[in-house]
């Protein structure tokens, strides 16, 4: 059947329909139109800055980085420019058939390509990445000739860091090294995060480490234009880069090469230090490690000739291991006797060649006592009954008192990281130090063996070289430092590093000579005679020989104890007599008395302090020292 609508009702529904499709084309515009104001508008610093962060990029301009040299201007790190291949991986045709490509022109191991997965990883793409440092002139001629090959591959010249002398004084130079994880993290809590883009090396020990922040410099920025495959295609400005402070120490390097020669293969240290400013003259830790090793990342054969070395070349004994120092204390004990009132210089004992304390015999090195001693003798001679008693009468609380005014058993706060405390012991010590009760006990016994430097004292040679130093200039007790200049790499201008005085003891200046008078005399007649004899200075010293374990009663006889169980050889100085110039403490690692191997060292760099001598060999051990020994 077929239907009849009447036009009225066609007409009608049509502008319906163009209605509602014009209300829903309003809609859409309006839409379109809210959404166009919302980007256009109000969203447009936002999206300014994305399109401009993706139009430009901020390259870093890596500074060089400070130098350091000793106080003779002799130089100990340095910069130097060589060549690396380097790759942008967002301008090659395939990143691995690059690098492979690259292989059969200029040689990369497998080292190199891990190096250059974790820089990849750590780069943006347009950033060129070093794949191959250090080229040499046939390799660099070679790449150049097939350039045309490899497209966003280049070579660069870079800066390098290298340390000319070596192993030499490496414990105090330290090394720089590549940013890891942990670093990074020390970067990010500094907040000083835009300061190391670009970099790859920071400061892993030594100097290198203590003065990071003065030798890096500041990173410059060049802010180029990148295409949308982040190639850049143009220089928009550029902020040079500013070069790092350099370092001048009080380091006298050949005073310094001096004190390693006389150290030989002989495991120790040496602390040289200028007792009217506490500047460090000489650093040394023996044996020593060659700091070039790890610039790059040291290899895995390197690593384990060094760690596994049972000499533990890494160490630094001069500031981080602590030895009872022996006879070597009984110095500062005569000081503490006469400053505390306890001991006159007159007074005098009689030595029967032991001390009796509760029920037990402490026993003197020489069998028969020394008779009467007064205590210049004491310390000529290095009488042990002498300090048993002033120990006893001091008690342990006094001795404690006075040594930490010198700085003993606590950091010097040298400007090096890594510094032990040592021990001075005292019943709060072994209390906080033992968990046994029975232990925690301080008995009477133990105060008189600290008497003569032995049972729970440790210290380091600094913190014995300091307190030297402390004791032959009146009192003062001053903060070591090595750095006596950080120079201004732009002005030249120089920022002294003024001596620091910690505190000043109070000293009466004849006790101060008494003491002076009598460690003289052990450099003329005593136990240091042997090693200083025919000096044409006059110096002051005192031996040490100390315990590296106990023989249980059976008498000590070098010959058939095994190397590493024999005792270690101290020895501290100064001179010349009248005005030091010099203090000193040396350590020989199971090297015996300290007659035998430390005071032959002192003397070969206290020659040539004064006297510009130079030793042509390692100080000689002194074998016939045994019947002077100490």
């Amino acid at each position: 059947m077929i239907s009849f609508h009447a036009p009225e009702q066609d007409s009608s529904r049509f502008r319906w329909r163009v209605l509602v499709a014009g209300v829903f084309a309003l809609v859409c515009f309006l839409l379109l139109a809210s959404r166009f104001y919302y980007l256009q508008v109000q969203k447009f610093d936002y999206f300014h800055t994305r399109a401009e962060d993706n139009r430009i990029a901020l390259l870093p301009i890596v500074p060089n980085r400070g130098t350091i040299v000793d106080r003779n201007g002799v130089v100990l790190a340095r910069n130097y420019a060589a060549y690396t291949l380097e790759i942008t991986p967002a301008r090659t045709n395939g990143l691995e058939e690059t690098i492979e490509a690259l292989n059969q022109v200029v040689p990369i191991d497998a080292r190199d390509r891990r190096r250059f997965r974790k820089l990849l990883e750590e780069s943006r793409s347009f950033e060129s990445v070093p794949i191959r440092n250090r080229l040499s002139d046939e390799e660099v001629a070679r790449f150049v000739a097939q350039r045309y090959r490899f497209p966003g591959v280049d070579v660069q010249a870079r800066l390098f860091r290298d340390y000319p002398l070596g192993a030499s004084a490496s414990h105090v130079v330290g090394y720089i090294g590549r940013i890891n994880q942990r670093d990074l993290e020390r970067i990010e809590e500094r907040d000083d995060a835009a300061n190391y883009r670009g970099s790859d090396h920071i400061g892993k020990s030594g100097l290198e480490l203590s003065y990071e922040a003065e030798l890096h410099g500041t990173t410059g920025f060049e802010q180029v234009e990148v295409n949308a495959g982040g190639r850049a295609v143009r220089r928009l400005s550029s902020t040079p880069a500013v070069t790092g402070s350099d370092l001048e120490l009080n380091l006298d390097m050949e005073l310094q090469k001096i004190a390693e020669t006389a150290f030989g293969d002989r495991r120790g240290a040496l602390v040289a230090i200028d007792p009217s400013t506490g500047g460090v003259l000489a650093l040394v830790s023996a044996p020593s490690f060659d700091p070039n090793l790890f610039v790059d990342g040291i290899s895995t054969q390197d690593w384990k000739g060094l760690n596994d070395s049972p000499d533990h070349p890494l160490l630094n004994r001069a500031i981080y291991s602590a030895y009872p120092p022996g006879s070597t204390f009984k110095p500062f004990m005569a000081l503490a006797g006469l400053t505390t009132g306890k001991r006159t210089p007159s007074q005098a004992i009689a030595d029967p060649g032991y001390f009796n304390f509760a029920g037990h015999r402490f026993m003197d090195d020489k069998i028969g006592g020394h008779g009467t001693v007064d205590l210049h003798k004491s310390i000529v001679v290095s009488c042990n009954t002498y300090y048993y008693q002033l120990a006893n009468d001091l008690g342990i609380d006094g001795i404690a008192n006075f040594m930490s005014q010198l700085g003993l058993g606590s950091r010097t706060e040298l400007d090096l990281p890594g510094e032990a405390e040592g021990v001075l012991p005292s019943p709060a010590w072994k209390r906080k130090r033992f968990r046994k009760p029975e232990q925690q006990r301080w008995y009477g016994g133990d105060t008189i063996s600290v008497g003569i430097g032995q049972g729970y004292n440790a210290y380091t040679p600094l913190q014995m070289a300091n307190a030297t130093a402390a004791l032959v200039n009146g009192g003062k007790v001053f903060r070591p430092h090595l750095v006596r200049h950080v120079i201004d790499s732009r002005t030249g201008e120089k920022r002294v590093v003024e001596p620091e005085p910690v505190r000043e003891i109070a000293l009466k200046p004849e006790h101060v000579a008494a003491v002076r008078r009598a460690m003289v005399e052990v450099n003329k007649v005593g136990t240091g005679s042997r090693a200083f004899a025919g000096a044409p200075y006059e110096s002051g010293g005192k031996t040490g020989t100390a315990q590296v374990y106990s023989l249980k009663g059976s008498k000590y006889v070098e010959g058939r104890v095994r190397e590493r169980l024999r005792d270690h050889s101290w020895f501290i100085a100064y001179a010349p007599a009248d005005k030091p110039k010099i203090a000193l403490a040396v350590l020989v690692e199971n090297g015996g008395f300290g007659s035998q191997s430390a005071a032959p060292i002192a003397r070969q760099v206290i020659d040539y302090h004064l006297l510009g001598k130079r030793p042509n060999q390692p100080a000689p051990e002194d074998v016939d020292a045994v019947e002077n020994a100490d």
